[in-house]
């Protein structure tokens, strides 16, 4: 189904709390920003000449997958129709994504809603820790016999991913017997990892993650697609609005025309001025896991040690995760009198789908009273944009991505924006955004720790390590 572009509407990026003016002295004229182009405009050519390689192309990557869109919807109908529980066994994107994506969409307490508000449709839990009082907890609320384990690895050599297959694949064994396997669904390469024999010897359904594709921009595969449509997400117009976005970005190499290298264009600028952290901050609840998404994309993709020609640049900027208004209690006064090493994004949501009108009561308090026949939605709107005049006042850079309605449709556009902000923004800082290896040294410490065979000489040297601790005990 396509989504009705002209009811649901596009994206706008608000920058004005970037740009000069005579509240904010500090902010950037248009001419600096256009400046920007040139560097801009070599870098699409880099992103160009990646896809023309086989790297990483989100264009080819959404049309893949609106192809594989029936054969998802059928398999998600299937388990929503067999089975009570849903659960992810999976760790950074692998968790992060679905879990966003469903928050946002679904109803905050979806998974305490009754079979006649919600007909059907599987609870949804993801396990993206090994916190073994969260493991056991979990299996005293659900009953193995009537849940779907998605396992979702590309390598099939997630050690906490694994760990958690293995229990849940012996508990099935023992309760369900030989049908132990119509349990688990695996997402994992087409070719390589290891779960790629098991799928094949242990006879488990799966589905793939496209190559070249890592957990933190795997979203808008069935690492997330499949989730989303189990639990009654409408991934059909998620896709669309994320090939609306794409559209967008493609259709010009100008950053006035073009929201990823206008939106990468502000964040290289104020991270060039010693804006070292960027705060992400929603103002809707449903939105708040999505922070936690973007600090992965974010941190994980442009925290840097060295850049392309091997030198040493120690790069980066550090993601916060914000939620409107609740950290107006919390934070904001850091961020408006503190230091200014942080540039903002407020995400907002001009319509929300329920409300409710506050209660005009004449006998309350002045103070109290004024509130009375607002909307908590007009309360909430008022306070986001009273944080944003003070940080205006305060010579703070902020933007605003605003959204009409949160619904299927914005939120893939929001996703694929991200993505494309995030591969600019590799470009400008002259890194690969699309690896990871300072999480390389923390695995293999586990692999030592953990005894597997090769690393014994890494596992002594640990040990020798942990020494030379100071505790205070």
């Amino acid at each position: 189904m396509k989504a009705n572009q002209a009811n649901i509407g596009r994206l706008r990026l608000d920058y004005t709390g970037m740009m000069q003016n005579s509240y904010n002295p500090r902010g950037w004229t248009m001419e600096k920003l256009v400046t920007m182009q040139p560097t801009l405009t070599l870098a699409h050519n880099s992103l160009q000449s990646q896809r023309e390689k086989g790297g990483l192309d989100f264009s080819k990557l959404l049309i893949d997958m609106k192809l594989l869109l029936p054969a998802l919807l059928e398999y998600a109908d299937e388990v929503s129709r067999d089975f009570d529980y849903f659960v992810i066994l999976g760790i950074g994107g692998s968790a992060l994504g679905p879990l966003a994506v469903q928050q946002a969409l679904n109803p905050y307490y979806y998974n305490e809603m009754s079979l006649s508000q919600n007909p059907k449709r599987p609870r949804f839990y993801v396990l993206d820790n090994i916190d073994p009082d969260r493991f056991t907890d979990l299996l005293k609320v659900i009953d193995p016999q009537k849940t779907m384990f998605n396992v979702i690895t590309k390598s099939g050599a997630t050690s906490e991913t694994m760990a958690q297959f293995m229990i849940i694949r012996d508990i099935l064994r023992q309760i369900c017997g030989a049908d132990y396997h119509k349990h688990i669904v695996v997402t994992t390469d087409k070719e390589k990892g290891n779960l790629v024999p098991l799928v094949r010897s242990e006879g488990y359904r799966s589905w793939v993650i496209p190559a070249g594709i890592g957990g933190r921009f795997s979203e808008l595969t069935p690492v997330g697609l499949l989730p989303a449509a189990v639990c009654g997400i409408d991934i059909c117009s998620l896709l669309e609005g994320a090939l609306l976005m794409d559209e967008r970005i493609r259709e010009s190499e100008l950053l006035t025309n073009n929201p990823a290298q206008l939106s990468a264009a502000l964040s290289y600028l104020a991270w060039q001025e010693g804006k070292n952290i960027s705060v992400f901050m929603p103002y809707a609840d449903s939105l708040k896991t999505l922070s936690d998404w973007y600090a992965q994309l974010w941190a994980e993709s442009l925290g840097k040690r060295f850049n392309r020609q091997g030198q040493e640049v120690l790069t980066g900027q550090t993601p916060v995760k914000a939620l409107g208004v609740t950290d107006q209690h919390s934070q904001v006064q850091l961020y408006v009198e503190g230091p200014r090493d942080k540039a903002f994004t407020f995400l907002t949501v001009e319509r929300f789908a329920g409300d409710y009108k506050i209660p005009s009561d004449e006998s309350l308090p002045d103070d109290v009273q004024f509130l009375g026949g607002h909307s908590l939605a007009e309360l909430l709107h008022a306070e986001q944009k009273a944080t944003e005049y003070a940080l205006t006042l305060a010579g703070r850079l902020h933007r605003k991505i605003i959204m009409p309605e949160l619904n299927a449709y914005t939120l893939g556009q929001l996703l694929l924006l991200l993505m494309w902000e995030t591969a600019y923004m590799g470009e400008l800082l002259d890194i690969n955004a699309f690896d990871q290896p300072g999480v390389e040294e923390g695995k293999i410490g586990t692999f030592a720790l953990m005894g597997r065979a090769g690393f014994e000489t890494r596992r002594r040297e640990i040990e020798e390590y942990a020494k030379t601790f100071y505790v205070l005990a």
